[in-house]
């Protein structure tokens, strides 16, 4: 198992890490970082928040900025001293300070500090400190070379998740009586989806087509439809007086017979029938709430407006 050494070095390299990752909203994975040193004749800890930085960019985690760090030493001879960089192990072992600075072009995300005197002065900390971020802005333009921004998608084999927030009274919609429409939503178009009380919806698959199918179904069932706009729908069932059809997830709505064409028709079964596909424009509600569409004011060659329709007179859907 890891002994001390390793577990107080994976500590610091976490602190300088942590800093820079993403919120939970922004990334809602659970990110697990495993540096392996295979050998070092310097520190493997500030090698490790130069490695970790590098690979979480390249595998698309949305960090904010690159990180590195850099080991410096001290040999002090009375009033004398110098101050090292990147010290190596013989370095480390033979002179009086470990001084690990790890952090970004920004700042500084993490310390430590490992002393075999009795105590430094403050001339030698601010030497220190300078010459360490001389070190670790070289390191940062080194590591830039490679990669210097996170990858805009995340790698094509790795698990993703979106997340989406609903109203609370909107969860029994997607959920549906006994889990219903939840069910049909995972086995249709095979992503995970998870709900929380307060509304947050995590939708995850390996594949983006399944996330983004899956989004839109949900989607589709809690927002709201608008006025004015014009919807691809189906036929669910003919009426003498109109065509109920299904435009917005499981939303119908009514297209009266006189909004059914241009021209006049006698029969609803004249100019649609069950199962057809149409273009409608949501022209309101009525007193009891039901939607009213139109399907004339709208090519359904195209799914544009008609310019200059004409509009429905007052009493045709009476």
């Amino acid at each position: 198992g890891a002994g001390r050494r390793e577990i107080g070095h994976g500590k610091l390299a976490w602190r300088a890490i942590k800093a820079v990752l993403p919120t939970q909203e922004e990334f809602p994975y659970v990110i697990r970082l495993v540096s392996e040193i295979t050998e070092s004749n310097g520190s493997s800890s500030m090698a490790t928040v130069c490695g970790s930085s590098l690979a979480l960019m390249d595998a698309g985690v949305p960090i904010k900025r690159p990180v590195a760090g850099i080991a410096m030493g001290l040999i002090l001879e009375g009033a004398r001293f110098s101050v090292l960089s990147d010290i190596l192990g013989d370095e480390d072992h033979l002179g009086d300070m470990d001084f690990k600075v790890a952090g970004t072009k920004e700042g500084v995300t993490s310390l430590q500090m490992d002393i075999k005197v009795a105590g430094i002065t403050e001339e030698i900390m601010k030497v220190a400190l300078a010459q360490a971020k001389d070190g670790r802005m070289h390191i940062l333009g080194e590591m830039a070379k490679a990669i210097d921004t996170s990858r805009a998608e995340l790698g094509e084999f790795a698990p993703r998740i979106e997340t989406m927030q609903i109203a609370k009274d909107k969860i029994r919609d997607v959920i549906g009586s006994g889990g219903k429409v939840i069910r049909e939503i995972v086995e249709k178009t095979g992503a995970k989806v998870d709900i929380n009380d307060d509304g947050l919806i995590k939708i995850a698959s390996s594949d983006k087509a399944k996330i983004e199918a899956a989004y839109k179904w949900i989607h589709s069932i809690v927002a709201e439809p608008e006025v004015g706009e014009i919807y691809k729908g189906k036929v669910v069932k003919t009426m003498d007086f109109g065509a109920f059809v299904n435009f917005f997830g499981a939303r119908d709505g009514l297209v009266h017979i006189s909004q059914l064409s241009s021209q006049r028709a006698e029969k609803t079964t004249d100019v649609v029938k069950e199962g057809d596909e149409v273009y409608v424009k949501l022209l309101g509600f009525d007193d009891r709430g039901k939607v009213r569409l139109s399907m004339k004011v709208v090519d359904q060659q195209t799914g544009k407006e008609i310019p200059q329709a004409e509009k429905p007179r007052k009493g045709d859907e009476e």
